[in-house]
């Protein structure tokens, strides 16, 4: 499998800004939007992704509401795959399915089509997950479980970052493969 070297981890890195206490005292908030706007660094990370999932087989990408749109819409464009979005509630026109999660204080929910993956040429239909960071990993598991409703395969789970000290990836690693570009401790 590709992965990237600490050279060029460290690239990415360092292309991602801290923001200290956001969204309250004691966060550090990762800001990918230094690394969304620096060009080079961007192309680099969506090369590095398509290099490393071009032998992968599945038919689409799907990306959780809303930085997971980013990589995921630039991804499908380069591997000529299909972009399926997954989005908080009452965000999509059609008939949806849905899968609620915790959160510290309370319940959230994702949602994606019911008819997302339309008629796949395979049985079932394959799919790549991504989402620009996993913390706790609530959201992600929801994604996943989603997907498991309406009989669709994850071939990986995909994210920019994950901040390893909160161990979200363990509980979607029991169910799909895991894959953290950058992993914070």
């Amino acid at each position: 499998m590709i992965t990237l070297n600490e050279k060029e981890k460290e690239y990415l890195r360092s292309k991602i800004r801290d923001v200290y206490d956001f969204p309250k005292p004691g966060i550090v908030y990762r800001d990918i939007t230094t690394l969304l706007n620096d060009k080079k660094a961007f192309n680099f990370l969506i090369d590095h992704l398509a290099k490393r999932y071009e032998e992968f087989d599945f038919e689409f990408i799907t990306g959780i509401e809303s930085r997971g749109f980013i990589f995921a819409g630039a991804l499908a464009a380069k591997l000529d795959k299909a972009f399926v979005p997954i989005r908080k509630p009452k965000k999509l026109p059609y008939t949806t399915i849905s899968e609620k999660y915790s959160l510290e204080y309370g319940v959230d929910e994702i949602e994606i089509h019911i008819d997302a993956f339309g008629t796949s040429s395979q049985n079932p239909p394959k799919v790549l997950l991504i989402d620009d960071l996993i913390a706790t990993g609530g959201t992600a598991l929801a994604a996943v479980k989603l997907l498991k409703k309406i009989s669709v395969e994850c071939v990986e789970a995909c994210f920019l970052i994950n901040l390893k000290l909160l161990k979200g990836d363990l509980e979607i690693a029991k169910t799909t493969p895991v894959y953290s570009v950058l992993e914070i401790f």
